[in-house]
């Protein structure tokens, strides 16, 4: 069991024979024996194969290791390729909705002004006698005001966000 489980590890460590003996300080056969099951290392040598190995002692005496199989790792490949290739269209489509998000935008922003210009402040003409007609006429007037000098800035920033999500946006998968 011992010998199993030496080799299977250094075996899915990537280490051979020649480099666990290079760190262990001792001769490429003595792996070898130890692998074959000729002879076992002592106390000492296994503490120093379970630092090599990075696991405890007791795990080169217990459970056989099982290398992963071709078929497993292929398994396993693929897998994360789907995973990946899921990841992918998710973020496509994220930034496609967040490109029709800035287009959207700008036509809200662009609506908004052209209703502007065709009402043409009708709230300056009210009777302001009234207070609510008062209250109505400065909140309309607030919002013209605001809209009008925050809208460019919103615009310009959308502008730019539609032309940053382009390419990723249209590119597709």
């Amino acid at each position: 069991m011992l010998n199993e489980n030496i080799k299977a590890i250094r075996k899915s460590k990537g280490l051979s024979q020649e480099e666990l003996a290079i760190k262990l300080n001792v001769v490429r056969q003595t792996i070898s024996k130890w692998e074959q099951g000729v002879s076992v290392p002592d106390a000492d040598m296994l503490i120093s194969i379970s630092e090599v190995f990075e696991m405890p002692v007791s795990t080169l005496l217990g459970e056989t290791i099982v290398e992963a199989k071709v078929d497993d790792l292929k398994a396993i490949s693929e897998k994360l390729e789907v995973i990946n290739l899921r990841l992918a269209r998710r973020k496509a489509a994220k930034q496609k909705a967040v490109h029709w998000l800035f287009i959207s935008l700008c036509a809200v922003i662009a609506a908004v002004f052209a209703v502007l210009i065709v009402l043409n402040s009708p709230y300056l003409g009210w009777d302001y006698s009234n207070p609510e007609t008062a209250v109505a006429g400065v909140v309309f007037h607030a919002f013209e005001w605001l809209f009008v000098r925050i809208a460019p800035f919103v615009l310009l920033g959308a502008v730019a966000g539609i032309c940053l999500t382009r390419k990723d946006a249209t590119s597709g998968l």
